[in-house]
């Protein structure tokens, strides 16, 4: 029991080890400011963890309405296996790797997903885009949607999110890399997206693209009205429980962050 509970201390030293390093000396890194403390580095992995706790929440209902728009608006305008057809697609190789990628997940799913099993039985195996579409991840979706033609991307990002595709492309890809991080216990605080996100001119004047806030700004831009509201009044709670311990910068949050967001979720109809 001993050394289990040794080795399980000396994961937490490593894991929280990432979170003191915004505490060095920036003029002399062997060295910690004053105020450092090893509780303080626990409060920022806490502060961290319940961050992407929140954000995989919300990530989740931003992944389960687009996977809605995409098969719906592919079905009405291709038919029930219109995702099947390469004319449909930009590029016909990474067609084929999707289909295939999606034979596989499909297959893997025969035992553990009722639908997909009915669909085999009842239809031979010839599953639509709304029941194939559920056995796949955010980062494919993602891959699915910056392939369609362009006439179909220019329609779901404007009927369902008001913005031009590219930018759709662009956050899309940035949260699926977001919700990776928080799925696989990585960090947000204190670094940069390996995806950034294209944004609008007054946008990038207002803060940085390549640090967290900038997908808790596009996550916020891709909610409902109501599920915005909510997810502002979570983050303002979290962030005010911290509010002594985080560095602002380490996050990309400029001083009106919760200004930025209440506007955009005002323009949401």
């Amino acid at each position: 029991m001993r050394n289990t509970q040794k080795i399980h201390y000396e994961e937490l030293i490593i894991t929280v080890s990432a979170y003191g390093l915004t505490l060095k000396d920036p003029l002399n890194r062997e060295q910690y400011i004053n105020g450092a403390s090893f509780n303080k580095i626990l409060s920022l992995y806490e502060f961290d963890r319940r961050l992407r706790l929140l954000l995989l929440g919300v990530l989740e209902t931003i992944e389960i309405a687009f996977r809605t728009h995409i098969s719906y608006e592919i079905a009405h305008k291709f038919g029930p296996l219109g995702y099947k057809n390469k004319e449909h697609f930009i590029n016909e190789q990474f067609h084929q790797d999707s289909l295939n990628e999606m034979e596989t997940l499909i297959k893997k799913s025969r035992k553990g997903e009722l639908f997909i099993e009915h669909h085999f039985k009842k239809y031979e195996g010839k599953i639509p885009i709304w029941a194939v579409i559920e056995v796949t991840s955010f980062g494919f979706i993602s891959k699915l949607y910056r392939n369609l033609n362009e006439n179909i991307k220019k329609h779901i990002a404007k009927t369902y999110y008001q913005i031009p595709y590219l930018y759709l492309e662009s956050w899309l890809q940035t949260l699926s890399y977001v919700r990776n991080v928080c799925a696989h216990y990585g960090r947000l605080y204190n670094k940069k997206l390996t995806f950034k996100p294209r944004l609008f001119k007054e946008e990038r004047k207002q803060f940085d693209n390549q640090l967290t806030f900038a997908a808790i700004y596009i996550t916020q831009r891709l909610l409902t009205k109501t599920e915005g509201i909510r997810f502002i009044t979570d983050l303002e709670a979290l962030i005010s429980e911290y509010e002594e311990d985080i560095d602002f910068s380490c996050m990309g949050l400029p001083s009106n962050w919760r200004e930025l967001l209440i506007k955009i979720n005002n323009q949401k109809s």
